[in-house]
């Protein structure tokens, strides 16, 4: 029998993917066509019934109030931020283990993203660097108004602690749920753990479209009209009527009508990505130290992330084997050319540039069987051996 008759009868031994949507398209079936087949009868491509509709369940989802939904997760981000007023001598606090649209929004508004660092076992916004970042940020000059809390991997931060820090200095706290929305921390659904919250539906996140989506969530009933209103212009009574300035913020109703297709087998893909994180802590255990998952937290699981020394080279011989992994991420960005002006914690940010250096994300989706972790596994094993 060729190596190719092998690969073909055992789907275990061929090509494996990082992110698998075409499990997911498949399990979806013809519902996909027929939400997107709607949509193209009735003709409503910009703000047709579909966005209300997901915006309704999406609410109902995460038990909050109000949900506004967007372009993209940067959008949700600047959006929130637009509606707070923040402007140029402000400070936002944000740690610098993170994706550049969590800085870029800050700047975007002419104020001064202030780095923090992150934990070493969660690899969430560490709250003592966020302390000591404030009372640097005054020092300067700078005024402290917001704090964006990122929830790294699908694991909410501390919110417990970084609330109080925030609570005290009389800041705004944002929860960048880009990677959690679908976890929850002490029984609270991720959208409601913030004054606001900013999720994204990038395709590769756990709940995605098939492009680029976000939303806003939040409890406040006057955050979200300001939100309303700036995704559209900045609308008063009427899109003729600009009462603010806004952007082109909207999602497109063909995003809106697969995204409620997915939401409905959401629950189940939640589950079944904590299973699949639960048979990697079994089949790597005295192998490499599992993400650590904090008391009271229900992560998501966007990614599955191990860190440990010579991790380039374990990647090489991963790859090599047929076994894909991403790093999230190898420059923290205040390491960055276009952040590297931006202040800093007063004690530096040695947890994220030692990270940056050791993460490695492993295959990470519902659609994991335990045929293919235990593939995953063997050769990380091995790897790790040499």
């Amino acid at each position: 029998m060729t190596e190719a008759a092998v690969l073909s009868d055992n789907p275990a031994a061929g090509p494996i993917p990082f992110i698998d949507l075409a499990s997911q398209r498949r399990r979806l079936g013809t519902r996909i066509d027929e939400a997107i087949a709607r949509v193209l009868d009735h003709g409503q491509y910009i703000m047709g019934p579909e966005v209300k509709e997901l915006e309704r369940r999406l609410a109902a989802f995460a038990g909050v109030g109000h949900v506004v939904s967007c372009s993209s997760g940067t959008d949700a981000l600047l959006l929130i931020l637009m509606a707070w007023g923040i402007k140029p001598g402000d400070a936002v606090f944000l740690p610098t283990f993170t994706f550049a649209s969590t800085a870029e929004v800050v700047a975007l508004l002419g104020a001064s993203p202030v780095f923090c660092d992150v934990l070493p076992d969660t690899f969430n916004l560490d709250p003592d660097s966020l302390e000591a970042a404030i009372a640097t940020s005054r020092k300067a000059g700078l005024t402290p108004r917001a704090v964006i809390a990122v929830d790294m991997f699908g694991q909410p931060a501390d919110y417990r602690r970084i609330g109080a820090v925030a609570r005290a200095h009389g800041l705004k706290l944002l929860a960048d749920a880009a990677q959690s929305f679908g976890a929850s921390l002490d029984g609270r659904p991720v959208g409601g753990l913030g004054d606001a919250t900013a999720t994204s539906f990038f395709p590769a996140k756990p709940l995605g479209c098939y492009g680029d989506g976000g939303a806003v969530l939040t409890d406040d009933a006057d955050l979200a009209a300001v939100v309303e209103s700036l995704r559209v212009h900045g609308k008063g009574s009427h899109k003729y009527d600009n009462v603010r300035i806004g952007i082109n913020g909207r999602l497109d109703t063909l995003q809106a009508a697969v995204l409620i297709e997915k939401l409905d087998i959401f629950a189940d893909e939640v589950a079944a990505r904590q299973a699949a994180a639960d048979r990697y802590g079994r089949l790597l255990a005295g192998t490499v130290q599992p993400p650590t998952v904090v008391e009271g937290a229900a992560p998501v699981w966007a990614q599955y992330t191990l860190a440990f020394d010579g991790r380039d080279g374990v990647a090489a011989r991963l790859k090599a084997a047929g076994i894909p992994t991403a790093v999230y991420y190898p420059l923290p960005l205040h390491m960055q050319t276009a952040y590297r002006p931006c202040p800093v914690a007063p004690n530096g940010l040695p947890v994220a540039e030692d990270l940056a250096r050791r993460v490695l994300s492993l295959p990470m989706h519902p659609y994991l069987t335990p045929e293919i972790q235990e593939r995953i596994c063997t050769a990380l094993r091995e790897t790790l051996r040499m």
